[in-house]
């Protein structure tokens, strides 16, 4: 059994015995993962995980052609998701940001691009002095990467700025608050995940 996201279908692994393949985050594949998807098919069983469907995949499950297993319930502690839109609002940022943080959580702060960063930064450290922001980007080292999402998922963060990196991958019980700055520069995908 192997268990990961799309990366395990890539043309340099190979599998030995492989009897069930678990592969999540299904709306990254691109057509060479599809393909190779295919080849294991007839040899090994396959379950694929998507908590957003791309349109194809949905149609084949509703037509019939795929089974499809639905997770209705959430977790017991789980909090119902409110969404909010409002335009740049340093104060509704604040207030939002301190909220969690009281209640015991932590945030996520979204930007559409690594040269947001720097300027959010400083509104962040000027605005809500009394939180540790910690900021992350798909360009940094892996090994700095790691450190900072560890940190973070440890508490030693109050707020975690970065990219879309965050969009994927990552199960953090007690971030329950995201702010998406300029959600009108992402792609409507981009913002279910």
């Amino acid at each position: 059994i192997v268990v990961g996201t799309h990366a395990l279908l890539g043309s340099s692994i190979s599998f030995k015995n492989l009897g069930l393949l678990i592969i999540d985050e299904e709306q990254h594949f691109g057509v060479k993962h599809k393909e190779r998807l295919k080849d294991l098919k007839s040899d090994v069983h396959v379950l694929t995980l998507s908590a957003t469907p791309i349109p194809r995949t949905l149609q084949l499950a509703l037509t019939g052609v795929r089974e499809l297993s639905l997770i209705a319930t959430p977790p017991v502690d789980r909090m119902a998701v409110r969404t909010f839109i409002s335009p740049f609002d340093p104060l509704a940022i604040r207030e939002t940001l301190l909220r969690e943080r009281y209640r015991g959580g932590h945030s996520f702060y979204v930007v559409p691009r690594i040269s947001d960063l720097a300027e959010i930064h400083d509104f962040l450290k000027e605005s809500v002095p009394e939180l540790k922001v910690a900021v992350a980007h798909g360009q940094m080292p892996p090994g700095e990467l790691d450190d900072i999402m560890n940190a973070f998922y440890d508490g030693q963060y109050d707020v975690l700025l970065s990219t879309t990196i965050v969009e994927s991958g990552l199960d953090i019980p007690t971030a329950n608050t995201l702010i998406i700055h300029r959600a009108d520069m992402f792609g409507l995908a981009q913002l279910v995940e």
